[in-house]
């Protein structure tokens, strides 16, 4: 370990992170709450110091140099790691006191949200959690980056980067409208009675919609050219009798009952997406994800809706 003066501040790495995401000194100035000269002085310093030149400043803009892509990445790293050495330090108080940021995918929030919120609430009063829901490509990127502290996510291909705890697991169920004639029978539906039919789903981004797709295809099932942005506007349009859909049955209740929809099983081996709570690899609020992650599982186990 070199324990020789270093070349530059953690304010003056935030004030680089700051200006290489908006590249505009004023703005950074305001992210940062200081003013434009003195985060300008001090970035001048801190490329006095490092020997090189991180931003180009013209009549274009500011736009970072070759050498600034390399550093500010390093600088993330370093800022990223000095909030992880906080947050550890913190949670050697108290890991469930304080604010948790935690994402959410849209076709989870409003249907896990309502069940576990007020219980986590309940179970772990000193702590705070600022829920954001965005797509899952989004949120894992945001978690990486040390935006959110962990994400409530469905389990898919490439979250390899990430740790998890398993929560439930969540089966698809067939939703259609009253008049179609599967809706009179019951029973689970078998996948060859699935051929030809035509299928409704959500647009490009959400992880569901590669699951359903992918048990459309299996089936032979034909998808239509609309493509919905949500699972209420997709229980809607079938509501209508443009087609046939698949719902996580975490969302029957709210999205099939309120539209009016009939739902059937699905024979075995019946589809379905395990729901996770996951989180960065080091992370020090790793032991409060661990304790959310068991609250959620009993709460999701109790209700008996998705398992």
């Amino acid at each position: 370990m070199n324990y020789a003066p270093l070349p530059v501040t953690l304010r003056q790495l935030q004030y680089v992170v700051a200006v290489a995401e908006t590249l505009n000194f004023r703005r950074a100035a305001e992210l940062c709450a200081v003013s434009q000269p003195a985060l300008s002085a001090q970035l001048a310093e801190a490329e006095d110091a490092l020997g090189v030149r991180l931003f180009d400043r013209g009549r274009r803009g500011v736009l970072l140099t070759a050498a600034g892509e390399a550093l500010v990445a390093r600088a993330r790293g370093v800022l990223l790691a000095t909030e992880d050495l906080a947050a550890a330090a913190r949670g050697f108080v108290d890991p469930l006191a304080g604010t948790l940021r935690l994402g959410v995918i849209p076709t989870l929030g409003p249907y896990l949200l309502p069940r576990v919120a007020p219980g986590l609430r309940t179970r772990f009063p000193r702590l705070t959690v600022a829920w954001i829901e965005d797509k899952t490509e989004v949120l894992v990127r945001r978690l990486m980056g040390g935006e959110v502290d962990g994400a409530l996510l469905a389990l898919v291909g490439g979250l390899e980067p990430l740790e998890w705890a398993e929560l439930a697991r969540d089966p698809f169920v067939l939703a259609m409208p009253p008049e179609h004639a599967l809706a009179s029978e019951t029973g689970p539906v078998s996948a060859k009675r699935l051929d030809r039919e035509r299928v409704l789903l959500l647009d490009e981004g959400h992880c569901f919609r590669d699951q359903a797709l992918d048990v459309c295809a299996k089936a032979g099932a034909e998808e239509l050219g609309f493509r919905a942005t949500s699972l209420s506007t997709l229980a809607q349009m079938v509501a209508g009798g443009t087609g046939l859909t698949l719902l996580p049955e975490i969302a029957v209740e709210t999205e099939a009952q309120r539209a009016g929809l009939v739902t059937r099983p699905l024979a075995p081996p019946a589809p379905a997406r395990t729901l996770i709570l996951a989180w960065r690899p080091g992370s020090a609020v790793e032991p409060a994800m661990r304790a959310l992650a068991e609250a959620m599982t009993a709460q999701l186990a109790g209700a008996g809706r998705a398992r």
